[in-house]
């Protein structure tokens, strides 16, 4: 849920300083620009100078976003927190008009009618997201993830029995608490107990749900595998032929990262990820870093540095979606038949 809990002053010159820093960045780097630009308006919003993160969001808007869609539905969230509230319903009803097949858009507008306690619309942009994006036959695809959590939640605050979803969203939650509790509405109540017994027992639950959200803050940015195209991994070792034992082929260097990405997945490492590389892209950062591209060390710090810059891909994709190697073909008929080899 986005966060709406007003920070100390400390907090607001922090979060004022990193978005001051995010928008140099996006002044070096215009190609990125569109994910820089929105951190560093959610810092403003946490700052408090929501006006400005407002400015942020219409720039954005004024030319071509990759994510019209998401950066609608975080201007929507943020003008209904500083008493915009019309023009707040009017961007939320366009968006659940239009339908976006993504599952944030849907997710933080579906929180922001939630926080105003406008349950029922929220369960409908929850439900609505869900059908669109989420196939019952086939596995949940990660970003979707948290709407089956945000319905389940919901359900519970409006009193709703379980359906198919919610044991869904129960399968696939991986914290120790069982959504049920986790979720359950009686939990406020315990927290202004005058009982030491009932306040002991909730300490000890929030304590353990701080621990899931650590290690989940403790990486923000995907782990995130270097991925090249044909052409450009042509290109790259034919300009760096000290690469070529990095990359024997493009076919062994798919397979790589599929393989890598499953190991990873297989030792329960969320948040992961893809970044496609070119070859100016690379050379640029080498020369930032004072070092040779064909320094194989600086493939891994390319990568991350192409995931904190918000160039990730999330993985897996969803089996029918097109696979990310970019053959076209569905996922399931492509990199994803490893998992059935």
């Amino acid at each position: 849920m986005r966060p709406d809990t007003p920070a100390d002053h400390a907090d607001h010159t922090e979060h004022a300083a990193e978005a001051e820093r995010l928008l140099r960045t996006a002044a070096q780097y215009p190609e990125d620009q569109e994910p820089l630009l929105l951190q560093a308006a959610a810092h403003l919003e946490l700052s408090g100078d929501r006006s400005r993160a407002a400015t942020l969001y219409d720039s954005l808007l004024a030319g071509t976003p990759e994510r019209p869609y998401l950066v609608k539905a975080l201007k929507a969230a943020n003008l209904w927190e500083y008493g915009h509230e019309a023009e707040a319903r009017a961007i939320i009803d366009g968006i659940r008009a239009a339908a976006p097949r993504e599952a944030a858009p849907w997710e933080i507008i579906a929180e922001a009618l939630e926080s105003h306690d406008e349950l029922q619309a929220s369960h409908e942009c929850f439900s609505t997201a869900v059908d669109l994006l989420i196939d019952p036959a086939e596995e949940v695809p990660y970003t979707a993830q948290s709407l089956l959590a945000g319905r389940h939640r919901v359900r519970r605050l409006l009193g709703l029995p379980h359906d198919e979803w919610d044991t869904q969203a129960d399968i696939i939650h991986p914290g120790a608490i069982a959504l049920d509790e986790l979720h359950d509405p009686k939990r406020l109540w315990a927290l202004g107990s005058d009982n030491p017994a009932e306040l002991q027992a909730e300490i000890a639950r929030l304590r353990a749900e701080l621990g899931t959200y650590r290690t989940a803050l403790s990486r923000p940015f995907p782990v995130a595998m270097l991925h090249w195209s044909e052409p450009e991994l042509r290109e790259l070792l034919t300009a760096y032929p000290t690469l070529a034992s990095e990359y024997p082929s493009h076919d062994a260097h798919l397979t790589a990262i599929e393989s890598a990405l499953r190991d990873l997945a297989s030792t329960g490492t969320l948040n992961l990820g893809i970044v496609t590389g070119t070859i100016p892209s690379y050379e640029a950062f080498a020369a930032s870093e004072q070092s040779s591209p064909a320094e194989a060390s600086l493939l891994p710090q390319y990568a991350t540095t192409l995931a904190a810059r918000g160039r990730a891909k999330p993985w897996p994709p969803a089996r029918n979606s097109p696979c990310w190697c970019g053959s076209g073909v569905a996922y399931r008929g492509c990199h994803g038949a490893q998992q059935r080899a």
